[in-house]
């Protein structure tokens, strides 16, 4: 079965792939031939992620999904949420980051969640996994490794933040490996329920 994940990010598609085995081709958007920046103007990580999923099917005909990630802070009433890879500037981690603990300065409540949204168009169905882990903003940067908001968010059951835990440990827990995981878990019974 051939399917599409609206990202051209490697290491996604390979951790995703991984993940399914073989009876998938997991194809990126470059494989497909699809070289626009797809709009992602939704104020919800599920309808952006809609949003890119529906974009290749309308374009390209191919069964796809696509995911959207925010992190959400209780104390800043769950911003920066949708807007979070643009909270400071366009994609900009660095001032992402600065804005951030600027925000939270005098705040006592730390407590985040990352939350990844996936959105799979499958023939004609759409279906939404989600994945979600808890934890709280450092008061600094802590580490190296990993992107995004990784140096100041520490996961629920660790003292490490993302970027000091590394690619590894994230990746097992994070909440895109959630999402990821029951979205193999409903292919891999969908396959198997179509079976003769």
């Amino acid at each position: 079965m051939r399917l599409v994940f609206a990202t051209n990010n490697r290491h996604k598609l390979q951790e995703v792939s991984a993940m399914l085995g073989d009876r998938f081709e997991l194809l990126s958007l470059s494989d497909i031939g699809c070289n626009v920046d797809i709009p992602e103007t939704s104020d919800t990580l599920s309808g952006n992620a809609l949003q890119k999923a529906r974009y290749v099917k309308e374009h390209f005909g191919m069964d796809c999904f696509a995911d959207d990630t925010g992190l959400e802070v209780k104390s800043l009433s769950g911003a920066p949420g949708v807007h979070s890879a643009r909270y400071a500037g366009d994609h900009d981690s660095e001032a992402n980051i600065t804005k951030l603990l600027g925000e939270l300065k005098d705040k006592k409540d730390r407590t985040a969640r990352f939350r990844t949204v996936i959105a799979l168009l499958n023939g004609e169905r759409e279906y939404l996994f989600e994945g979600i882990v808890n934890g709280r903003i450092t008061d600094k940067r802590e580490g190296s490794d990993g992107f995004g908001y990784d140096p100041v968010f520490v996961p629920d059951g660790y003292d490490c933040s993302f970027a000091e835990l590394g690619n590894d440990v994230k990746n097992t827990i994070s909440h895109r490996a959630r999402a990821i995981a029951k979205l193999v878990e409903f292919l891999n019974s969908d396959c198997q329920d179509d079976k003769p």
